[in-house]
């Protein structure tokens, strides 16, 4: 199986691997062409590789585009688990617009940029100042009822399965993310979260992804899922991403 990539430290250890800066694609084509598998392109390349060339990607196309934009990602979790999203309003941003918000939120609540991750640009709004200060950078108003949890459940999806999944235990009291200072717990998954995460991922044709998970008015909720979902936590688990990629690669492809 020949494989190209993309992004070289994903695909780390994978045997037939060429690497191709993405920047560069357009020259080299014609390896491209040759290629059974192409992995891990970015958004910008996905429709000239999956439409013009014909060319089979992973992470699915549905991954790349639905994980790219917080707006499309909630409109197609409200398609396949309405009822395990948070709830959220998403408009253009107008002076009716952060009326409205304001007289249907109370305070807090959680606003967010729509291209972003880690814990970045995410606000717990307390005030109308910090809600005009948010929407004053930001064409589109994504904005969510806030969920009292001082954790949330990560659950690592590659292929066609849950590998891996973990606690992030904030803080700073709202951010739980690693890399804005939360630790990490792997004891007492639910195992309602793991087949939660396994239906959506099936649904939405979803092969790469580190879904996002909080338990709340009992009730699990999914906050929103990333694509290229940090490895760090996978050094204290006896799991390898990458393997997994390779296993799933084989099933479909080889």
């Amino acid at each position: 199986m020949k494989l190209v990539t993309f992004n070289p430290f994903r695909t780390i250890g994978l045997p037939n691997v060429r690497y191709i800066k993405p920047e560069h694609m357009f020259k080299e084509l014609e390896v491209i062409k040759e290629a059974d598998v192409l992995l891990f392109p970015e958004n910008w390349q996905v429709n000239s590789l999956v439409y013009g060339l014909k060319k089979p990607i992973f992470p699915s196309i549905e991954s790349v585009q639905l994980g790219f934009n917080k707006v499309e990602m909630t409109r197609a979790l409200w398609t396949v688990c309405p009822e395990n999203v948070p709830y959220t309003e998403i408009v253009g941003n107008t002076r009716e617009t952060r009326e409205k918000i304001l007289e249907t939120f109370p305070f807090p609540f959680v606003a967010k940029e729509i291209r972003n991750s880690m814990g970045k640009g995410v606000f717990l709004i307390e005030d109308e100042e910090a809600f005009h200060r948010y929407a004053d950078q930001n064409d589109v108003l994504y904005v969510q009822e806030y969920l009292p949890i001082d954790r949330d459940l990560r659950v690592c999806y590659v292929g066609d399965r849950v590998i891996g999944s973990y606690w992030r235990i904030g803080s700073n009291g709202f951010h739980n993310n690693v890399s804005q200072g939360g630790t990490l717990s792997f004891d007492d998954i639910p195992e309602e979260a793991i087949a939660l995460v396994q239906s959506v991922a099936s649904k939405l044709t979803i092969n790469h992804a580190g879904f996002d998970i909080v338990v709340a008015n009992d009730r699990y909720y999914i906050l929103e899922f990333n694509v290229l979902f940090g490895n760090m936590a996978f050094n204290q688990l006896p799991i390898k991403p990458e393997q997994e990629i390779y296993r799933y690669l084989q099933k479909q492809y080889d």
